[in-house]
């Protein structure tokens, strides 16, 4: 373990040696903290945490009571592999959160960004991709290989399907089950989760977009989503050519065209 006088470390809190501990870290009464860990500047680790396997923590980070954060990934085919955990900086994670790291069949590593709020009860699993400013409402799960971009905000007691990618500024209403890639800037909701259209409040709210932008990206999305007949795909290519300065709409089509395992979230058809 890395000592220095900064360190406010509780007596009954077990460190094992190999651990690297920053600058002014706070870790609480009967955490444990493995021998592979790295906790950055500033974090604080309260009470009866554990943080085990090769996992690193940035600065500033909150990490509330039962969180459990590194452990091997629920995963049948996982043999012991030296995956990884990594997480950033300024995220707060609350009670009972488990963030289990990577298999070989994945990245071999589950990465969160900077910025998160990852509510109580949450689960993120194997090879998820978290990435800035994402909000995890209370019990939301993510299965292995999920993608979540920057801004999303993920409502409670949600689940997310494997390998599903949530494009930036994505919204998932509540008690929604997610199967299916979730264009960048919608909303979706349902059981089985449809796209219900486009996150506007939280567009409205980004200091660094432009009305006109919205506005472009509601027609498009009109045109799009017409309930004709006709593949996602050709009506993107069809489309791509009208709207060469939105930069919102440019997201959109960049991820429609990326490469997934899984469909598309489109609206509910109409009896």
């Amino acid at each position: 373990m890395t000592t220095n006088i900064h360190q406010a470390i509780h007596p009954t809190a077990i460190i094992e040696d190999g651990a690297k501990i920053g600058q002014n870290v706070q870790i609480g009464p009967y955490s444990f903290i493995g021998k592979n860990v790295e906790i950055g500047d500033g974090t604080i680790i309260k009470q009866n945490v554990v943080i085990e396997g090769r996992t690193t923590i940035g600065q500033n980070n909150v990490i509330f009571q039962f969180a459990a954060i590194g452990a091997e990934p629920q995963d049948l085919k996982f043999t012991g592999e030296p995956s990884t955990t990594i997480i950033g900086d300024n995220n707060k994670v609350r009670e009972f959160v488990t963030i289990h790291s990577g298999t070989k069949d994945g990245a071999m590593q589950t990465i969160i960004g900077n910025g998160c709020l990852i509510m109580a009860y949450c689960h993120i699993a194997h090879d998820c991709v978290v990435k800035n400013n994402v909000i995890l409402a209370n019990n939301a799960t993510l299965a292995g290989h999920v993608e979540v971009e920057n801004d999303v905000v993920i409502g409670g007691m949600s689940a997310v399907h494997q390998f599903v990618k949530i494009g930036t500024s994505a919204m998932i209403g509540g008690m929604s089950g997610v199967e299916s890639d979730v264009i960048p800037y919608g909303t979706v909701m349902g059981e089985r989760a449809n796209l219900a259209g486009l996150n506007l409040i939280g567009l409205k709210r980004q200091k660094d977009v432009e009305r006109s932008d919205i506005s472009d990206l509601r027609k498009f999305y009109k045109q799009l989503f017409d309930g004709t007949d006709g593949n996602l795909q050709e009506k993107t290519t069809k489309l791509s050519g009208e709207y060469p300065n939105s930069k919102l709409v440019q997201n959109v089509i960049s991820f429609l065209q990326s490469k997934s395992s899984r469909s598309f979230c489109q609206p509910k058809k109409s009896n």
